[in-house]
């Protein structure tokens, strides 16, 4: 394996990897990489993106893995919730056991017939808040 490094100050700081296949080596450096700063490596079908965090709606779990949703599009992550929630807790709040949420991007809050309250995004997608949870959401959102 062959590498070079290019130090110039006037260039915007960016990494490429060219790999035969994808290894542990690559996925070591992609965590290394998106641990240095507030990004995150989303996967969408065979693309691969630097997400940052500003763009995140939400963080959820579907079928076991977690997916970050932004307004364009949801990407799978290889990070657990509670992952995602320690690392950028002062900006989320749990709103129920498999749903963190950005709290300026909740657009509004909606109840249903039974009581239970809905929070509805800027990108349209909508969850349920746990009644566990009810008191810190409130507390975070200013209720």
């Amino acid at each position: 394996m062959k590498y070079s490094v290019f130090i110039d100050s006037e260039r915007e700081e960016e990494v490429l990897i060219y790999a035969k296949s994808r290894h542990s080596l690559i996925e070591r450096l992609e965590e290394l990489l998106s641990e240095s700063d507030e990004a995150l490596i989303g996967y969408r079908g065979e693309e691969i993106v630097r997400l940052d965090t500003r763009d995140i709606e939400c963080f959820t779990v579907e079928d076991g893995r977690v997916y970050a949703i932004t307004d364009k599009a949801k990407y799978q992550l290889k990070t657990r919730l509670y992952q995602a929630e320690e690392r950028f807790g002062r900006d989320f709040v749990r709103i129920n056991q498999s749903c963190l949420v950005r709290v300026c991007a909740v657009d509004r809050f909606t109840t249903s017939i039974g009581g239970a309250l809905c929070v509805v995004m800027k990108s349209g997608y909508r969850d349920y808040v746990s009644r566990r949870q009810l008191k810190e959401v409130k507390e975070r959102i200013g209720f």
